[in-house]
């Protein structure tokens, strides 16, 4: 997803009820709850064998190495609490909308220290209800 849509489920991730379950059994007790007991496509998502989810919830492995952590965390935030998400983002394009903030490289190439070289810029723009609910459908 690009980063807008990455923003704006960080945005939706910010207004859950209940933070993700802490503990890598939990996260993975959560993932093959969420898929309806296939240990299969929990292990696809994440990169691993089937044998290896299996033996997170039989408890026979507790930490998983740094890069699975993350990649468990991200799946785990990415399928929780749907029904939360999906009511912020009503809210929101039917109320306020929301303000993005983004980072933008403006300039041409030149050598460094001159005023033509490019510049880093924050530019924050606010989108209306409208923009977010045809941003909100693209982004699904």
């Amino acid at each position: 997803m690009g980063i807008i849509g990455d923003s704006l489920n960080r945005a939706a991730a910010a207004t859950f009820s209940r933070s993700i379950p802490a503990s890598a059994g939990a996260q993975v007790r959560f993932l093959v709850k969420h898929e309806k007991g296939s240990t299969r496509v929990v292990a696809e998502r994440l990169g691993v064998s089937q044998r290896t989810v299996e033996r997170y919830l039989t408890g026979q492995i507790r930490k998983p190495r740094p890069e699975l952590a993350d990649r468990l965390a991200a799946e785990v935030r990415r399928d929780w609490q749907p029904m939360v998400r999906r009511r912020a983002r009503k809210q929101a394009a039917a109320a306020t909308g929301i303000t993005v903030e983004m980072r933008a490289r403006f300039g041409l190439t030149a050598a460094p220290g001159t005023t033509d070289d490019g510049r880093v810029r924050l530019i924050t723009q606010h989108l209306p209800p409208v923009s977010l609910f045809r941003l909100g459908r693209q982004c699904r």
